[in-house]
């Protein structure tokens, strides 16, 4: 039931996206659609394939297994089932938040996720463009916090649904009025606060880490509420990387394996 749940969920979020992005976007987008689509669907696809053949289901099974063997803090006290889901999704979106920090200032770990930050733009399919190897070292993190919390199983499926449509709609380039993003932002994170996070500029990089819930960006002293540049002219990417045929599907994959001289390379 989780491997339809999930997936299902994910497609109707990322076409409502798609097509609120169409019908209005918040940016003009240089760069075609094709030129990028081909590669962020590829990694998307390749990256389903490999979790469906390996530990897709492991997040799910390893809260099952420690549920039934009275492992993690939340097994061990007595709670309510309302109180333990509340704290598996606040626990495990902090520990999402942690990682993305971790994945950006570890050299090794950088090596892998900068492959999400090396495109140019910025939409709905954005959000799934990631490294192989993240995939499943994200995989690997999460169960380990689950098993470690005790984490509820039901709120697991939650917290996945939640985790990848929160992804789609804040790497999404849909337009929402200052006004309504300001107020927003107090609670989510939103496009406009991610985009931030996507910025060429490696100070605004390293800021707005969150995914769902903004509250650990502002806790942490990692937010920034405005870029240098509009929102609609901030340039997007990593400098070192401008040219699309380094950007390519293979080239991307090799990528993590190439000598580097500093964070941004």
């Amino acid at each position: 039931m989780e491997n339809l749940i999930r997936p299902s969920v994910a497609v109707a979020i990322f076409v409502i996206m798609v097509t609120w992005e169409y019908l209005s976007p918040r940016r003009i987008q240089h760069i075609e659609r094709k030129q990028r689509w081909l590669v962020n669907l590829g990694l998307a696809l390749a990256n389903l394939a490999l979790m469906r053949l390996t530990i897709g289901s492991l997040a799910y099974m390893s809260a099952v297994w420690a549920a039934e063997n009275g492992l993690g803090l939340l097994n061990i006290w007595a709670l309510t089932n309302a109180v333990s889901i509340v704290a598996t999704l606040l626990i495990l979106d902090f520990a999402i938040y942690a990682q993305h920090i971790m994945m950006h200032k570890s050299s090794l770990l950088w090596r892998l996720h900068k492959i999400h930050h090396t495109d140019m733009e910025f939409d709905a399919t954005t959000a799934v463009r990631f490294h192989p190897l993240e995939i499943v070292i994200s995989m690997l993190y999460k169960t380990f916090c689950i098993v470690l919390i005790g984490a509820d199983p039901v709120a697991v499926i939650v917290f996945e649904i939640i985790l990848n449509g929160a992804a789609t709609f804040n790497h999404s380039n849909i337009n929402i009025p200052e006004i309504i993003n300001k107020k927003l932002c107090w609670l989510i994170v939103t496009p406009d606060m991610h985009r931030i996070h996507h910025s060429a500029e490696p100070d605004e990089t390293d800021s707005n880490y969150g995914f769902s819930i903004s509250c650990w960006d502002r806790l942490c002293r990692t937010y920034k509420a405005k870029s240098r540049h509009p929102q609609t002219t901030l340039a997007i990417g990593l400098k070192a990387y401008r040219r699309q045929a380094e950007l390519g599907f293979m080239a991307l994959l090799r990528l993590p394996f190439k000598s580097q001289n500093s964070r941004n390379h």
